[in-house]
């Protein structure tokens, strides 16, 4: 992927932060909201796409996730699907869903996937089709702002979306691995960087590592090269720059730092790349390293 001078990405950046000036103030909520939903459909288009004609056999091959076969990886989605859809829709159904989940705090989500993945791939595929659709509808209904239950602090509907956009995007990279199909990265890799971004004090949280002071600056070129994704302050000492894919394999822990092309400058920022996280949750071992940066 291009990696822009310092010079070309200040002025793309300035051109992109620009622009987003200018939709902000054209574009409702309720707008975004739309096409955030019409993202997390196309992922799970892209996925489905993946999954929807494999032989039987090709359902119990492993995935870079150590234990989990193809059926597990959407097993689990449909699981997440489910539990976003009782949040959405029925608070006391969720709560009793939680509290199942406080019984094995260690193990549910891997007996979740267990479960499903134990069915025949049709009925699983099945599954995992008509509880999209259901979750698609439910979030839709929902105002942006309103806030559900959650496993942990309650969150907005939007954030919800975008949550089950960065988990379909991770669990079908692990898919796409299995099955060695190389994927296209998409814009809609923005909402898993967002998410990456904005976790970063959770990471160092997790990791009981004391939160550094102020925010990083973090610019991600574009998939289609044509572009820079800038947050925070343009003149923050602490910066990530590099691809915005293997931004987002890194804070998914899809891939190892080594082979990604991230560049840190800053301790604190360098720290961030060994622990990076945009998930909830204990933090996990990650991936090994393949062999060298791309």
């Amino acid at each position: 992927m291009p990696d822009p001078s310092a010079e070309g990405r200040s002025a793309t950046a300035a051109t992109a932060n620009a622009t987003a000036a200018t939709v902000t103030a054209t574009t409702t909520a309720a707008d975004v909201f739309a096409g955030l939903l019409a993202d997390l459909r196309e992922e799970g288009r892209e996925l489905d796409s993946l999954v929807g004609e494999l032989p039987e056999p090709a359902w119990a091959w492993p995935t870079p996730a150590p234990g989990w076969s193809v059926a597990h990886q959407i097993a689990h989605l449909h699981w997440t699907d489910r539990a976003a859809l009782l949040a959405l829709t029925d608070a006391e159904g969720f709560a009793r869903m939680v509290e199942e989940a406080l019984k094995a705090p260690e193990s549910f989500v891997d007996e979740g996937a267990a479960e499903g993945a134990a069915l025949e791939p049709a009925e699983l595929l099945a599954r995992w089709r008509e509880g999209r659709a259901a979750l698609d509808a439910a979030l839709a209904a929902a105002s942006p702002d309103a806030r559900f239950p959650w496993y942990g602090p309650p969150m907005k509907a939007a954030s919800m979306a975008s949550a089950r956009l960065m988990e379909t995007w991770a669990h079908g990279q692990d898919v796409a691995d299995a099955l060695g199909v190389p994927r296209t990265p998409t814009a809609r890799l923005r909402h898993v960087a967002r998410i990456g971004v904005r976790a970063r004090d959770y990471a160092y949280a997790v990791w009981g590592l004391p939160v550094p002071e102020g925010e990083f600056r973090v610019e991600l070129t574009a998939p289609d090269g044509a572009g820079v994704w800038a947050y925070g302050p343009a003149d923050a000492p602490q910066r990530i720059t590099g691809p915005a894919l293997d931004f987002c394999l890194l804070v998914t822990q899809r891939a190892h730092r080594t082979d990604l092309a991230l560049t840190a400058t800053g301790p604190d920022a360098d720290r961030w790349l060994d622990i990076a996280q945009a998930f909830a949750g204990p933090a996990g071992r990650g991936r090994d390293p393949q062999g060298g940066g791309r």
